[in-house]
């Protein structure tokens, strides 16, 4: 697989531990679906998993943590222009309107109610947000629209044939894609998660989200991406993307991430590589 690993093709079957996954790492993998992810639960069950999610990401401090990353991928940028895909409940996009007084973001979500219930909070009233459906592999935007696009902690919920997608739409409509998500444990590491999640959901959410919410964490650990396979994932959506892997966000306590950003050459970059290939 690893002569095709960068094609559409072969990237539909990677497995999510990237082309060279061992075949214990192969065997930790998942197709069932999380519970936001399903047709099948009621929309009540989806929140308690998002009111979890929340809880866990505002007592750990995820939620302004990947707001200083996401503002760090567009410091060049003196109003920059976001957009949120996956936003759930909408507080990282609230984080980053708080640090940066001139940024507008538009938190999105593939499902209505969650971006429903962000239009009825703080960002459905905020002068520089607004709120939106929005299908990550789909982005009803003309390209160049925003300057960056952010997805956190969600990825991993789109399937390898999705996720190329969606990062050739994000980097389509946006100068630079920054993915922060779940980093792919080892297998060691995947079998001890209940254990250090069980005691961790006690502390950190509400009792109705914790079964919920525990149920999707450890599903979502199973479809957590390998560097490899972003990279793949990247070469896919365009040979000539940039990938570029950064430094994990500082936090005292929390899910380990993996935090890439996607672009694609500018023309200046491409002129430079033409003529380097020319002198070579």
């Amino acid at each position: 697989m690893n002569g095709e690993a960068h094609t559409p093709v072969a990237v539909a079957a990677m497995p999510r531990g990237g082309p060279d996954a061992s075949w214990l790492d192969r065997l930790f993998e998942t197709d069932a679906l999380e519970y936001t992810d399903r047709s099948d639960v009621s929309d009540e069950l989806k929140q308690r998993v998002i009111t979890g999610l929340d809880a866990i990401g505002d007592r750990v401090g995820t939620h302004r943590s990947y707001a200083q990353v996401a503002l760090g991928v567009v410091a060049d940028v003196a109003h920059p222009r976001i957009l949120e895909l996956g936003s759930g409940h909408g507080r990282l996009a609230r984080e980053i309107l708080g640090l940066h007084p001139t940024a507008t973001v538009t938190a999105s979500d593939l499902d209505p109610t969650s971006v429903a219930n962000m239009s009825a909070g703080p960002l459905g009233s905020h002068p520089r947000a607004r709120t939106r459906v929005v299908d990550a592999t789909a982005i009803d935007s003309p390209d160049n629209t925003y300057d960056l696009v952010v997805f956190a902690l969600a990825f991993h919920h789109l399937p390898p044939e999705l996720a190329y997608r969606a990062i050739s739409e994000a980097t389509r409509v946006a100068r630079r894609f920054l993915i922060i998500d779940l980093k792919r444990s080892s297998p060691l590491g995947m079998v001890v998660l209940p254990f250090v999640m069980a005691p961790t959901s006690l502390a950190l959410m509400p009792l109705s989200s914790i079964l919920p919410t525990m149920h999707d964490g450890l599903i979502s650990s199973l479809r957590a991406y390998s560097r490899s396979a972003f990279s793949a994932l990247g070469k896919a959506a365009d040979p000539s993307m940039n990938v570029e892997f950064l430094a994990p966000p500082r936090m005292g306590f929390g899910p380990p991430s993996l935090t890439a950003v996607f672009s694609r050459p500018t023309a200046d970059s491409k002129d430079h590589d033409e003529k380097g290939s020319e002198n070579s």
